[in-house]
């Protein structure tokens, strides 16, 4: 720690890969985008929670937390600014109920929720825009998850699907 640098780190060299995009799992060059491809598989099996007019909500597949999904338009955008004035509304129509179907099932202290867009604010799959919704506790980053470098999830992500998908406003 140099003078007047109060920031501890927490060095995770193995995330080195994702961001000089080496990492094994991205997809490979001429592959159709993932978010392209999830809406036209079925909802359980592609963990689709819901479906809106241009948009829709699907779980994350590396969650940072139970519930944390993401709202896209089906169509392939990377720019917010390039949203269609309908795009953004389901977007944001579709982050609220998201909002709303969270505290009722899970009763979160509250949310993060934020789009990276580029790569180099942490976009991996940048070309795509995706607005992350991750629930929050208070708590919910602890020991295991620092010293063990492992996430606990208390529910399969498919369990999770069906529960939110269950409890959305109908229409969706």
């Amino acid at each position: 720690m140099t003078a007047g640098d109060l920031l501890q780190r927490l060095w995770a060299p193995h995330r080195m890969a994702y961001v000089t995009g080496d990492d094994p799992s991205a997809s490979e060059p001429g592959d159709e985008c993932p978010f392209c491809r999830i809406p036209a598989e079925d909802s359980a099996d592609s963990l689709v929670v819901a479906r809106g007019a241009v948009a829709y909500a699907v779980l994350n597949l590396h969650p940072y937390n139970p519930g944390h999904l993401m709202v896209l338009p089906y169509r392939h955008v990377a720019e917010y600014e390039d949203l269609t004035l309908e795009e953004a509304a389901d977007v944001a129509l579709l982050t609220q109920q998201a909002l709303r179907t969270l505290r009722r099932v899970s009763e979160p202290h509250g949310f993060n929720i934020g789009l990276n867009l580029g790569g180099v604010a942490g976009g991996s799959l940048s070309d795509h825009l995706h607005q992350h919704v991750v629930p929050r506790w208070s708590g919910d980053a602890n020991f295991i998850t620092i010293v063990g470098e492992t996430k606990l999830l208390p529910q399969l992500l498919a369990d999770t699907r069906d529960l939110l998908h269950t409890a959305w406003p109908s229409g969706s």
